[in-house]
């Protein structure tokens, strides 16, 4: 079983390299926003019933992929290097694929801030994740995030042995996936 996180900024390509990736491989995709939007028909994704929502759905679909024939999961992050909450999710999903006998990759993203803000209106995005179409409000959100979370780690912060950080600024997402694979070997 194979769990590939694919982390970063809002905005900097995860789902859509998180598509090609699973194209080109046996690996299913769980962009975070399949939960979050599934949630949030019902409530905000702020409030304490999303965010339980929402991590029981992805904890449920997890449960169920260890259980499963499948090779594995490429699963979205927003991770907020800043907020110990988010430290804590990623090691206990490592964990929850580790003790099941997963491997588990850590890939991260960086692009530019003016490119993420052109990627933030682009077809794909606004046609997955209903969450994103109203546009403005989706930029005031990428904008006040920039300024008051660090999204991407320093240089050395991350020791995983399966790790790899990309800047996806000027490359495709098949380029980017195949770097993934060729990386990994997946």
């Amino acid at each position: 079983m194979k769990l590939v996180i694919l982390f970063g900024p809002q905005a900097v390509g995860k789902m859509t390299v998180g598509q090609s990736l699973a194209e080109m491989t046996d690996l299913k995709l769980f962009h975070n926003h399949m939960s979050i939007d599934f949630v949030g028909q019902f409530f905000d994704y702020g409030s304490p019933s999303g965010k339980r929502l929402v991590h029981l759905i992805r904890r449920e679909i997890f449960e169920e992929v260890l259980k499963s024939d499948l090779e594995g999961l490429i699963f979205t992050y927003v991770w907020g290097f800043d907020l110990q909450d988010d430290w804590d999710y990623i090691k206990w999903l490592k964990e929850l694929f580790e003790s099941r006998g997963g491997n588990v990759y850590f890939v991260e993203l960086e692009t530019v801030y003016e490119e993420r803000l052109k990627r933030n209106k682009t077809e794909n995005r606004l046609f997955y994740k209903p969450s994103k179409r109203d546009t403005a409000k989706s930029e005031q959100d990428l904008i006040a995030t920039y300024k008051n979370h660090r999204l991407n780690s320093y240089p050395g912060e991350i020791t995983e042995k399966h790790y790899i950080k990309i800047n996806n600024t000027d490359l495709g997402p098949d380029t980017v996936a195949q770097m993934i694979k060729d990386h990994f070997s997946i």
